[in-house]
């Protein structure tokens, strides 16, 4: 069993729990054979995530939904990514292909499709773990 502490932290927002539930189990327990397992920490609101990310930015990931109310995902990655200067990489879930142009004014790392595709999103997921670990 993977110690709790080379576990991987994702920080995950979204103002709707299917969506956080989605996320979640889709990710599973592991994203890659090659990464130690994953913890999911949810925040469900905006002032709670920048609470969360206040008392510590030590995520390897951080998802935000795009499509939250009434803070959205693009606005509080570019917040976050502005105020926190060790801030973990940011993926956005977008609902619109269209809204992949305003993902990058957020200055997010990566963009997916929501709803998230079995298969291609625990892929995404593991490459930004790589880069992540791989920095630290």
């Amino acid at each position: 069993m993977t110690e709790e502490a080379d576990r991987l932290r994702i920080l995950l927002f979204s103002d709707d729990r299917t969506t956080r539930e989605e996320v979640r189990l889709t990710l599973g327990r592991k994203v890659a054979g090659d990464l130690p397992e994953i913890e999911v920490f949810e925040v469900a609101t905006g002032p709670a995530l920048l609470r969360t990310l206040d008392a510590s930015t030590d995520y390897d990931l951080i998802i935000l939904d795009a499509e939250a109310q009434p803070h959205g995902g693009m606005g509080l990655g570019y917040q976050i990514k502005d105020e926190y200067a060790n801030c973990p990489p940011v993926m956005l879930l977008v609902a619109r292909a269209a809204d992949a142009w305003l993902a990058t004014w957020s200055k997010a790392e990566a963009i997916s499709p929501f709803p998230v595709d079995p298969l291609q999103f625990p892929e995404q997921v593991a490459a930004m773990l790589r880069r992540s670990v791989s920095t630290t």
